[in-house]
Parts: structure tokens; C-alpha cells; sequence
């Protein structure tokens, strides 16, 4: 994937026109060092650390233990992913809840022989669910920001949107899950499990995903060298070892923050965005230029906040001319936004867990059930309703 993505640069730095080969680095650069760029990579680092220390000093092996107590065989799959839901919703934010939970999935696979490509899109799956629908989530604030709606009427109608896609996940987990061996699980070291407690606990409450990873990684120090785990010297290896861990995904980031530099730099999206709304003439071809300008910009930026931010006004004027409730347009921009950005391979919910359990982010995709559902029912909501008569055509 990195090697994919040096070679995205190389072209994209060559084919840039307008502007001297001095010019099209510095923009290259200014896209790669962008302000919510570089604040994403400061989360990969102290992730990274979050999940070498913590596995270093037993954590992940203790909260494992626990989960096998406490869950049979064939509700581990299932209890993932409404695990994932839950602290998601509360958290905010999908990349924290992938950092506190997959390296649990990946411990719980090794254990159970069940597949850790599957056991890894459960939690991914249940990252989406509280990025799309949380009132702290960014594409949820931007969402009904940039529409002007309320994000209480926003999650009542999304809502409802998106739970039949996580019932029949679930019960697809369920039957599913009835596949993995049983296992007894080992005892239960309670000490142990403070860092990731202390974790999801705080995540649950709300508190800054950096806020979180920071008090995380202090806990495993101070729990790991207290019980004899590691040594002081052994603590700062291993968080060392985790931060290195990221620099693969740091790089694939960055590089594509600079390859969307360049691409609007250009004019690109103007004209991208300027083609698509010149073909609308119904209510139903409104909702779906909204879902496709999200979407094909979410497939460039990599990011489905900056998406929304990209697309946002456009997607105002287009739901007001063409009636379209507030609420709906809100539902379709962020619905729309993290079914895509949940199936990128490229993008950083994917990338921060496969690197976290060590597999491919292309072994993840047939897996994510939930993206993939949601993408569908948006669309089956749009395909079914109600045809209304032809609209003027949007200047």
C-alpha cells in the first residue's frame, strides 16, 4: 500500500500543470501538513504506544480473559460489534474505538482459531455506527451545521435509517459466531485490566480521544512496572515499538492529504461538483447527487469530516430547490460519508486496524457487513420514494 501511494505522489506531483515543479511540492506539502492531518497522526503515535505497551504489560491478555468469562464462544462476534457500537456512540469518534477494541478482537481470534479479518470488521463495522449517529461525532457536527438542523432531529431520523442495518449484522455475527471453538478461559489477573478500563470508561464519558490515549498509555507504565511486567526502560522500548508500528500508516496518510492538495489546487472538485449538479431535475436525483458528491469527494480526502466541510453548502442549496428536508440532507452527507469511508482501504479507520492486528486492510473489506448495509439502504431510500415532478435544473 505504501509503495501504491509514493507512486499516487510521483504522479500526481508530475501531472500538475500551472504551476513550477518548486510550486507543486511546497502544495504537496502544505495538503500533507495540514492542520487536521497532522492532529490524526498525533492519535496514530499515541495509539500505537497505547496498544505495544498495553500488550507488553498484559492488558490485552487480561481483558481477553475477561471477555471469555464473561461471553460464550458464539456471542463473541456479535458482542464486538454492539461493544463497538456502544463506545463509538459514546466516544465520538471511530478511530478511537478501533484503537481501544482491535487489539482485544485480534487476542480473542488467536484464541478462538476464528478469522481475525472477520473479528476485526465486526469492531470496524460498530466504529461507523457511533461516527454516524454520536451528537459529539465531527461528521455529525458538520453534517447539521452545514444544513441547519438540529442534531437531535438529525439522530431521531437517522436512526432509524441505519438499525436495520446493525440487527441484521448482528444476527449475521450471531450465526456466524457459532463457528469458533470454545475456549476456557485462563484466570483473570483484575490489575491488569486498569489500563483498558480506565480507557473505555473515559471514552464512554466523552472525554478527548488524545486526552484518553494519553492517560492510557501513563496507566500501563504504571501498572506494568509496579507488578514487575517490565522495567521503566522496558515500558519506553515498548512504546517506542508501537509508535514505529505507525509509521507506515503515517506515511500512506500524509501522502494522501498532499495527493487531494494537489487535485484541488487544480480545479478538480469545482468542476467535478459543477457537472454533477447541472444534471439534477428531480427530487430523487437531488438526494442522489448529494450521496455521490460525498461520496467520490470521501474517496479522495480519505476523510469523511472533510468531506461533508467540502460538499456541505452545495448540498444546502441542492435539498433547498428541490424540497428536500434538512434532516434528510444532514442523514445522507453523513450516512453517505462513512459507508464509503468504512470500505476505503487507504483510509485511516482501515489502516490504524490492520496495521493494529497485523493483517491487510483488503482481508477486512469482505467482511464489513455494516458499511456495506448502510450504503445500500440509503440508496433503497432514495430509489423508492416517491417520484416528484420535474424541477428546474440547478445554474
Amino acid at each position: 500500500m505504501l509503495i501504491i501511494f509514493i507512486t499516487l505522489s510521483i504522479i500526481a506531483i508530475l501531472l500538475s500543470r500551472g504551476m513550477r515543479f518548486r510550486e507543486r511540492i511546497t502544495e504537496f506539502s502544505r495538503g500533507a501538513g495540514h492542520k487536521d492531518l497532522l492532529l490524526m497522526v498525533w492519535i496514530f503515535v499515541l495509539a500505537g504506544a497505547f496498544a505495544s505497551s498495553a500488550r507488553a504489560m498484559g492488558a490485552v491478555d487480561a481483558t481477553v480473559n475477561l471477555t471469555l468469562l464473561l461471553l460464550p464462544t458464539e456471542f463473541l462476534l456479535p458482542g464486538l460489534f454492539i461493544s463497538s457500537c456502544i463506545v463509538s456512540l459514546c466516544m465520538g469518534t471511530s478511530v478511537g474505538t478501533i484503537v481501544a477494541l482491535i487489539p482485544i478482537a485480534a487476542s480473542l481470534a488467536d484464541k478462538t482459531e476464528m478469522s481475525l479479518p472477520l473479528m476485526a470488521a465486526a469492531i470496524v463495522g460498530g466504529a461507523f455506527f457511533g461516527d454516524n449517529l454520536s451528537f459529539i461525532s465531527d461528521t455529525t457536527i458538520v453534517a447539521t451545521q452545514s444544513q441547519g438542523c438540529k442534531q437531535s432531529d438529525k439522530f431521531r431520523y437517522n436512526f432509524f435509517l441505519v438499525l436495520p442495518a446493525a440487527v441484521i449484522v448482528c444476527l449475521i455475527y450471531l450465526l456466524m459466531g457459532a463457528s469458533g471453538n470454545e475456549v476456557v478461559s485462563d484466570s483473570v489477573l483484575w490489575w491488569k485490566i486498569i489500563p483498558y478500563a480506565a480507557v473505555l470508561i473515559s471514552a464512554a464519558l466523552g472525554m478527548n480521544v488524545m486526552i484518553v490515549l494519553l492517560m492510557g498509555n501513563m496507566l500501563t507504565g504504571i501498572v506494568g512496572i509496579a507488578d514487575s511486567s517490565y522495567t521503566f526502560m522496558e515500558w519506553c522500548n515498548s512504546l517506542t515499538a508501537g509508535i514505529m508500528g505507525m509509521s507506515e500508516l503515517i506515511l500512506i496518510s500524509m501522502m494522501a492529504g498532499g495527493i487531494f492538495a494537489l487535485i484541488t489546487k487544480q480545479g478538480v472538485m469545482e468542476r467535478f461538483i459543477q457537472l454533477v449538479a447541472k444534471k439534477i431535475h428531480t427530487q430523487r436525483g437531488a438526494e442522489l447527487s448529494i450521496c455521490i458528491l460525498v461520496g467520490v469527494v470521501n474517496m479522495l480526502t480519505a476523510n469523511n469530516t472533510v468531506a461533508i466541510l467540502s460538499v456541505g453548502d452545495i448540498a444546502k442549496q441542492i435539498s433547498t430547490r428541490f424540497g428536500i428536508d434538512p434532516r434528510r440532507s444532514a442523514s445522507l452527507l453523513d450516512t453517505t460519508s462513512c459507508a464509503v469511508q468504512g470500505l476505503l482501504p487507504y483510509g485511516a479507520q482501515l489502516l490504524m486496524a490492520s496495521s493494529l492486528a497485523g493483517i491487510s486492510a483488503l482481508s477486512i473489506i469482505p467482511y464489513l457487513y455494516y458499511p456495506i448495509l448502510i450504503g445500500v439502504i440509503v440508496l433503497a431510500s432514495i430509489i423508492i420514494r416517491k417520484q416528484d415532478k420535474q424541477l428546474q435544473t440547478i445554474k
